[in-house]
């Protein structure tokens, strides 16, 4: 008895002890004055294994003896803070802002989004809401993956079909969101789903991909390196399935030697949520949770984020897993330390004053210029695929018909991984208030996507639609047909399975109530809402104009009424590819890129990708370059001149592609390599030089497996889109 009063009192003293250092900061992981390095190796070295593990979670719970306190790693930015409870600044779907064609606006983007996170913190932790799952710092933002087929339902997510515009686009949002100090992380954020991942969602926990090396390393991982070597992305996220037979958070290739060996990435990898389950549930490549997580963390994967809405993880498993000698406790350090690094770089573990984002007040919040900004990047969106000289349309019009399931419906706009805005304006509204009381607007929804509203007829609507001088339609689809599996196409809907397309198609019963307004004979406007492109042939053959709003945020409608009257002159570029129907398309399950995307499309695309058009006219000078021979590691600067030749101010998308003459069979027809967008006043000339670091021009070599530009003669092609090239230039690279 006297030695387990001696052993309690012995407790009791240490605690105590232990206590005060906590206290007074004498652990070294709590002097500010050392490096991130010493701070996290002194705090992991005195964590037990399972407190270790415990951190290995995104719901990593609190550890009260060293003041370490719960923290929450889940949240979401995709375009704007998501799912936080908070009233944020929506923007629009990250295809629409890939839309823009304008690094700028999306950099400022994400340090508008990464203000209004620090101030969700910051209030957060006053509150005491410590641990809170979406008020937190790590951002699983930018979806990188390409967009390489239509029917896939997250496509929307993502900034397109071209390697090169999402790299250049998704370094411009990490900037903005992780900030420059040299210190601290103002926001941590993630590429994702790394890699070879885009649909379909009904299969993503089980099916297994295999892909050229070609493709690989010249569509699938181009971005995922800018991020990551480039940009400094301070996370990954591993995608569900398979590739070559490995889950892809267990990928030794794709984890290791590419990731962490060849790329040199030091952050943290967190798997995809419910992803290592997969190995053992539904992948079958390993016998339980206890296997799956000793490979997934031996494969470099830091963090599990678990099955949250069944409650069920696997890295809990990593205990008896060390303890039967699956996988050593150093590699468990390795992992923790890593993610304790995130932390200390947020400055979690510092005092407000040295921490420059401490002091953003919870006011910033959807204020004016976050506002502003929402707007601006609504209507660069905006893309003009079609115009008979209707648009822009006179607001002294007498009556208006507002027509479609898209004109007066707020969650459209949102699009998936969302916060919820102050206002959102609906075109209806948008129309409305562009045009005042003295102009009469009649609205009819007519249809339901798939479907005629319950006691409508074709009949009814179009009748009332006659008697208006011109009618808009709203139509395309919702994030509610198309989206992530679980989020989206949660009923059976004819042209959706799971969150995917089965059709690019507009669904037919829009096309039979735009062939009925047509009938009218008054001039017929095609308002498209999509997070992907449309099969539209009637509609590009026969409508008078066609705008692709895409899901605009929280200013949609204000931004279209703004095109569509003239306010705003539209300077949106496709990022996506709009085919004519699904005879143009591969098998989905086919992740070759053998005739897809504008870089390998045999066919005529219905509008190509970088098209748009403009209530101006531009002219494209001869360019020029410095020299026409080149070495590997040169930077070609392309100068001309560029000239409004219009009467109305607008932008111009100036891109710049390449095609190598002779090239191996498995390279690119042509290839985007240069952007640059231009605002010009209606008569103005302006000089524009783009350069283009001769390094992005590589390809996979399959003689010396490695990356690397190829030697001989290349065309720079300077147009508006991938199919109008305004002028050529030849090079040669030595």
């Amino acid at each position: 008895m006297k030695s387990f009063k001696v052993l309690g009192l012995m407790f009791l003293v240490f605690s105590t002890y232990e206590n005060t250092l906590i206290a007074e900061n004498k652990y070294p992981f709590q002097n500010e004055n050392l490096s991130f390095e010493v701070r996290v190796n002194d705090l992991v070295s005195r964590l037990t294994l399972e407190e270790k593990v415990s951190q290995m979670v995104e719901q990593s719970p609190a550890i009260e003896r060293l003041g370490i306190p719960a923290y929450n790693w889940w949240n979401e930015t995709l375009h704007g803070v998501a799912r936080s409870g908070d009233t944020v600044t929506v923007f629009p779907q990250a295809i629409a802002l890939a839309a823009n064609f304008d690094r700028k606006a999306i950099l400022k983007m994400g340090e508008i989004s990464s203000d209004e996170a620090r101030a969700i913190y910051n209030e957060s932790l006053q509150k005491g809401k410590l641990g809170t799952k979406y008020k937190g710092l790590t951002f699983w933002t930018p979806n990188i993956n390409i967009f390489r087929d239509p029917r896939w339902g997250r496509g929307q997510e993502t900034y397109g079909e071209d390697p090169y515009l999402t790299g250049q686009l998704g370094m411009a949002i990490v900037k903005g969101l992780q900030g420059n100090d040299s210190k601290y992380l103002k926001t941590s954020a993630c590429a994702k789903h790394f890699a070879v991942h885009s649909g379909p969602e009904t299969g993503r926990h089980t099916f297994d991909i295999s892909v050229s090396e070609s493709d690989l390393w010249d569509t699938y991982l181009p971005a995922f390196r800018n991020l990551v070597v480039n940009a400094k992305v301070s996370s990954v996220m591993c995608a569900y399935n398979r590739y070559n037979g490995k889950p892809c958070c267990g990928s030794e290739t794709l984890m290791m030697q590419i990731l962490r060996n060849e790329w040199k990435f030091t952050g943290y990898v967190t798997s995809d949520c419910g992803a290592v389950n997969d190995f053992w549930m539904h992948h079958k490549t390993d016998d339980d949770a206890k296997h799956a997580a000793a490979k997934a963390v031996m494969n470099g994967t830091d963090l599990e984020c678990g099955e949250d809405w069944n409650k069920l993880w696997s890295y809990p498993m990593l205990k008896d897993a060390v303890k039967e000698g699956l996988i050593p406790e150093s590699k468990l350090d390795e992992s923790v330390k890593r993610l304790y690094m995130i932390r200390f770089r947020l400055g979690m573990f510092d005092a407000d004053e040295k921490v420059p984002f401490s002091k953003i007040p919870y006011s910033n919040l959807n204020n004016h210029v976050h506002k502003q900004h929402a707007l601006d990047m609504a209507r660069q969106s905006i893309v003009l695929l079609k115009n008979n000289k209707l648009l822009p349309l006179s607001k002294s019009i007498k009556t208006i018909a507002i027509i479609g399931p898209n004109a007066d419906n707020k969650v459209v706009q949102l699009g998936n991984y969302n916060g919820i805005p102050q206002e959102i304006v609906t075109p209806l509204q948008g129309i409305k208030n562009k045009l005042g009381r003295d102009v009469k607007v009649i609205y009819d929804a007519g249809v339901n996507y798939t479907k005629l509203i319950e006691n409508k007829s074709i009949e009814s609507v179009v009748v009332q639609a006659s008697k208006a001088d011109v009618i808009i339609y709203f139509g395309g689809i919702s994030p509610q047909l198309e989206g992530e599996e679980g989020d989206a196409g949660k009923e059976a809907t004819e042209g959706f399975n799971g969150g995917d397309r089965t059709t690019i198609a507009l669904p037919k019963i829009q096309t039979a109530m735009l062939k009925a307004l047509k009938s009218t004979g008054k001039p017929l406007v095609f308002v498209n809402m999509s997070g992907s492109a449309i099969g539209m042939e009637w509609e590009a053959e026969n409508v008078n104009a066609i705008l692709q709003a895409w899901y605009g945020g929280q200013s949609a409608g204000t931004a279209i009424a703004d095109v569509l009257f003239g306010d705003y002159n539209p300077s949106g570029r496709l990022p996506i590819t709009f085919y004519k129907n699904d005879a143009d398309l591969p098998d989905f399950l086919d992740y070759s890129m053998a005739n897809r995307t504008y870089r390998y499309f045999s066919g005529k695309p219905l509008f190509a990708f970088g098209f748009g058009l403009s209530y101006t006219t531009f002219k494209y000078g001869k360019p020029t370059t410095v020299t026409t021979v080149y070495g590997a590691n040169d930077i070609v600067k392309l100068s001309f001149m560029l000239t409004n030749t219009g009467k109305k101010d607008g932008a111009e998308v100036a891109q710049v592609y390449i095609a190598e003459i002779n090239s191996p069979a498995l390279r690119p027809k042509k290839e985007l390599k240069g952007f640059k967008k231009v605002f010009l006043k209606a008569g103005e000339t302006q000089k524009v030089t783009i350069e283009l670091p001769i390094r992005e021009w590589s390809t996979y070599n399959d003689a010396t497996q490695t990356k690397k530009v190829n030697a001989g003669q290349y065309e720079i092609l300077l147009g508006t889109s991938s199919d109008k090239i305004e002028k050529k230039i030849m090079v040669a690279i030595n």
